[in-house]
């Protein structure tokens, strides 16, 4: 077989759901030519990448299994609390936290803001074809202005919980405890890195609020939405001072911010 083949067999025997890493290895380390072996030095880096992935969200599944061992467990953590535009959003997540292999593991869970957007959409299919449940509530700029930011935020995270469609025995919260929650509820500081529960609501959140932010950009487009998903960039409080509000624009945070209005 040359070793553009080889090259070619390994990739795909790497992409397979089930990879025997010991048989891939095994083969190519049978192969003495120097192409070979600099796609052998490849793989095993590869290989412990991977298995260095693998401890970390076993970690993070782990960190929730230690709050509780048998019953639902609720991750939620919400996006948009400080941008200028646009709603803010809350996702909670049910997962199955007690996995046979590493197989059924989502691995490339993080805070959503430490992942590339492309990872992001990936996760979102995954996360929400592996949950057990999940739900995404929104809280749009109109409220926020009338109610202001830190009712909506703890609003929309109690909402996200008692919209699953599964009742938690417990909630984990990213940073601080939901008031009036009607479900027990423990947080933990920093939760999306930690928390494989809270990670993937950060996940699927992000995702859902980004993509209406895209959808506005196309109404507005001299705001750059696409680009700022609302927060006060240069750019667009720039657009603001010259063109004025757009009805998703959060007045009171103009007011506060930009003194302006």
């Amino acid at each position: 077989m040359k070793a553009g083949e080889v090259k070619k067999y390994v990739s795909l025997l790497l992409k397979k759901k089930n990879c025997d890493y010991n048989l891939i290895m095994n083969l190519l380390n049978k192969d003495s030519r120097k192409t070979v072996q600099k796609l052998s030095e490849s793989v095993e880096k590869t290989i412990k990448a991977r298995e260095k992935e693998i401890n970390r969200v076993k970690g993070m599944y782990e960190k929730d299994r230690n709050f509780l061992k048998d019953g639902y467990i609720i991750g939620v953590d919400e996006v948009g609390r400080g941008p200028l535009a646009g709603p803010i959003v809350a996702a909670a997540v049910v997962l199955d936290l007690n996995y046979k292999s590493s197989e059924e593991l989502i691995l490339h869970i993080n805070d959503s803001k430490k992942i590339s957007a492309q990872l992001r959409e990936e996760l979102d299919t995954l996360i929400k074809e592996r949950a057990i449940s999940y739900s995404i509530i929104e809280i749009d700029n109109n409220k926020i202005d009338t109610k202001g930011i830190a009712w909506c935020n703890n609003e929309v995270l109690k909402r996200a919980c008692e919209g699953s469609s599964v009742k938690p025995d417990l909630v984990l919260s990213d940073g601080y405890a939901i008031k009036n929650c009607i479900y027990p509820n423990e947080y933990i500081i920093k939760g999306d890195a930690k928390s494989a529960s809270i990670a993937c609501a950060s996940i699927i959140a992000k995702v859902y609020r980004d993509n209406i932010m895209k959808k506005y950009a196309e109404l507005y487009p001299k705001y750059a939405f696409e680009k700022n998903v609302g927060y006060g960039t240069k750019e667009h409080i720039e657009a603001i001072k010259k063109y004025g509000c757009t009805p998703i624009h959060r007045k009171s945070f103009l007011k506060n911010i930009l003194n302006i209005i």
